[in-house]
């Protein structure tokens, strides 16, 4: 990978990361905020989102959405556990994309909208290993316990 690669990449992720740290953050200090409108709209799967709104589960959904967009930012940002919060970002992106689609047509284009086009970008950085460029996965990697079991290398990206 050349420089100018590597830095392409790393202010991508780092963009990317800001962008998902403080749609997280806002939520967790937004006292009134909820997902309960967004899921009782859905237009696809409306059954399954419904059940994501319902009061036994809601506050685990609003916990589970308010601090993965957290830690997905703040994983991003600092180049650390990339690969595994990218995968678990993908399943994000793509609960926030059925609700808003209404086959053929999404929110804000023909099949693919924003969600898509994160969940793509997460991909990438999954399969690159993107945390290993100027992020903090190379100096974990190397670490004692890395070193011990190589399986966890894999997690860190």
């Amino acid at each position: 990978m050349t420089k100018f690669e590597k830095i392409s990449l790393f202010l991508l992720r780092i963009g990317l990361g800001w962008f998902f740290f403080y749609a997280g953050i806002t939520k967790i200090i937004d006292p009134t905020w909820s997902a309960t409108g967004y899921l009782q709209n859905a237009k696809t799967f409306s059954d399954l989102f419904a059940w994501f709104a319902s009061p036994g589960v809601l506050p685990i959904t609003n916990f589970l959405n308010e601090w993965g967009l957290t830690i997905l930012g703040v994983s991003l940002i600092l180049g650390i556990f990339v690969r595994l919060t990218s995968g678990l970002g993908v399943i994000l992106m793509l609960l926030y994309y059925f609700p808003v689609l209404e086959f053929p047509f999404v929110e804000h284009g023909f099949l693919i909208d924003d969600h898509i086009i994160y969940a793509l970008i997460l991909l990438y950085f999954a399969a690159i290993k993107a945390g290993r460029v100027y992020g903090l996965e190379n100096w974990c990697s190397n670490l004692p316990i890395c070193r011990q079991f190589p399986k966890l290398r894999n997690w860190l990206g």
